[in-house]
């Protein structure tokens, strides 16, 4: 199982990775995850990115790259990744793309977690009261939904291009979404 989910910010992108890497057993590797633990350990790449982080732009591709290829090779290795939040950008993508191609590491599917933008600001201004995120204030939000539209959401029609995207309406309760994820894929996997 070599799957990326892909979606905005607040699309479910970490509950849904969390829950189909218990199912399939293989781990979720979640950028923002690793990027927020190097920034809490204070890290020479923590202390490059909490700008970014901070304000809701992407981390530069070289820094995310040197930080998410090597797990996501490792656990390739290991059986298989649930990848979230990386590549965010077409040059990250093709970039990754090669690299895991090569180690023959490639991702076999990529599920789009489609959520209307009214949802994902809801979505996020409750995370930020329930968990104190941070980095979902309402300004943030404003700026991670533009960095979304201008350099992620050209991945959909990049993975779509490859054959490896499958559409999910994600403004659904999360147990529906993970049934209808579970079910795509299988049927995927049968073909």
């Amino acid at each position: 199982m070599r799957t990326m989910l892909l979606g905005g910010p607040g699309s479910g992108k970490g509950t849904q990775g969390q829950r189909l890497a218990r199912h399939y057993g293989v781990p979720h590797i979640a950028s923002g995850d690793l990027l927020r633990a190097e920034v809490r350990a204070g890290t020479d790449l923590g202390r490059q990115v909490a700008g970014c982080l901070d304000a809701g732009r992407l981390v530069p591709d070289e820094l995310i790259s040197d930080l998410m290829l090597p797990a996501v090779l490792s656990a390739a290795e290991a059986g298989g990744y649930i990848l979230d939040g990386f590549p965010r950008s077409v040059a990250q993508a093709v970039s990754a793309d090669a690299a895991l191609a090569e180690s023959g590491a490639g991702l076999q599917s990529v599920l789009f977690l489609a959520v209307a933008e009214q949802e994902l600001v809801r979505r996020l201004l409750e995370r930020a009261e329930s968990a104190g995120r941070s980095d979902d204030t309402a300004e943030v939000i404003a700026d991670r939904l533009r960095v979304f539209e201008a350099e992620t959401r050209p991945l959909i029609e990049h993975y779509r291009a490859q054959r490896l995207l499958i559409e999910m309406a994600a403004d659904q309760p999360a147990d529906r979404v993970t049934e209808a994820i579970l079910a795509a894929l299988e049927a995927r996997d049968g073909k």
